[in-house]
């Protein structure tokens, strides 16, 4: 009889979707301490920070953590593709549904009861016997309502709740009015559920929850995560060569850091991509990261390509400008305005708030810079020179 035996496929340690496990996830010590504590002391907490800098992965680490994993019921959701109160409404009601049918049958069918307003709408899988929320979008006629019956649900629910809301700004864009106001209202009965709300886009996070005319102000503690320490993410990224009998110069980790300001997620893709083409026993080079960095670009043309189409000519100018500079200041000064070929300081104002709404630049003590690092790359391979390492 003869036995086949398979070779473990080695992971690799440079995560960039999915669930991180503990051993490859860097750092945030603090503030993933700091995120429990909020919750579990009772209140809510803000998190603000560039998309893909990592606040799903510190959302979905807390929650494996056994001190809200065996205390709390979950949910997470993205609404950054929402566009309005019925979307919404819907993502929030699937995600609750699906996540306690494995954990609580009990509370899911109490979750079908309460939900008086769709209860015709929930079907059975064949198989199990169990509901299933296989509901159109369209089956929800009266989202305020609905919503209404969720928040209801929470308030009953067996456990305390956790409901994490990603790209929570959005719905500061939804057609419909007073949509802040009618889930602020919802949100502050709750005695059962605790609220993270989660954004990207800076200035919109913080005038929703820092202006005292808005209905979340000062409702929640706000946590704005940075990029992790050079000294903490250079090691990590080192290390996990080691470990998996490889190497890479400390020196060139830290010059991929550079490029990217510390951005966690195009770091993780530089090395994850490095790693897959460094063989057991080999060294990373300069050259490795290059092609790996090079790639990234070039996988993402089409898409810069289309936010290009979409954009007036007088904010692309300013665009370029910004991207050229990396972190550029006094943008409505008449140097900067000259040196970059612009027409005027009124125009470079009205400008730059239109790029600030629509989060392709970000700004932070009066300097200002492209908000996707890789976008901003791009930009200078294109239109300008692009920084090398």
């Amino acid at each position: 009889m003869h036995k086949t035996f398979y070779m473990a496929t080695k992971i690799n340690p440079f995560i960039v979707t999915g669930k991180i496990a503990p051993e490859y996830f860097c750092d945030r010590v603090t503030e993933s301490a700091r995120l429990i504590k909020s919750i579990t002391n009772g209140n809510n907490l803000v998190i603000i920070s560039p998309r893909r800098m990592g606040k799903t992965g510190l959302i979905q680490f807390c929650y494996d953590k056994p001190e809200i994993s065996k205390e709390y019921y979950t949910f997470f959701i993205d609404i950054l593709h929402t566009s309005s109160l019925r979307e919404f409404t819907y993502l929030l009601g699937k995600e609750i549904y699906e996540s306690l049918l494995p954990h609580s049958r009990k509370m899911a069918k109490l979750f079908i009861q309460t939900l008086k307003s769709i209860m015709g709408k929930f079907g059975f899988d064949p198989m199990s016997g169990l509901p299933v929320f296989n509901m159109e979008l369209g089956d929800i006629e009266r989202p305020e309502y609905t919503l209404d019956e969720i928040f209801q649900y929470l308030s009953h629910a067996d456990k305390r709740c956790i409901i994490a809301i990603d790209e929570f700004q959005q719905i500061a864009k939804y057609p419909e009015r007073n949509i802040e106001a009618l889930l602020r209202s919802h949100i502050q009965k709750q005695e059962n559920s605790n609220f993270i709300f989660a954004g990207s886009e800076r200035h919109m996070m913080q005038e929703m929850f820092s202006s005292a005319a808005r209905p979340f102000y000062h409702s929640a503690d706000i946590l704005e995560l940075k990029a992790i320490a050079p000294e903490i993410y250079i090691p990590f990224v080192v290390n996990h060569f080691k470990q998996c009998q490889r190497k890479v110069d400390a020196a060139n980790v830290e010059k991929v850091y550079n490029l990217f300001k510390g951005h966690t997620y195009y770091m993780q893709k530089t090395f994850n991509e490095a790693f897959a083409d460094t063989p057991e026993g080999a060294e990373c080079t300069i050259e490795t990261i290059r092609r790996a960095i090079n790639e990234m670009i070039a996988s993402n043309d089409t898409i810069f390509r289309e936010i290009l189409s979409n954009i007036p000519e007088k904010q692309k100018t300013l665009l370029y400008a910004i991207a050229k500079e990396g972190e550029a200041e006094h943008i409505t000064s008449s140097e900067f305005i000259k040196r970059h070929s612009l027409t005027s300081a009124s125009s470079v104002q009205s400008a730059a708030r239109k790029l600030l709404d629509k989060d392709l630049v970000t700004e932070a003590d009066k300097i200002f810079s492209v908000t996707d690092k890789l976008f901003a790359m791009w930009i200078n391979k294109i239109y300008g020179s692009l920084p090398t390492i």
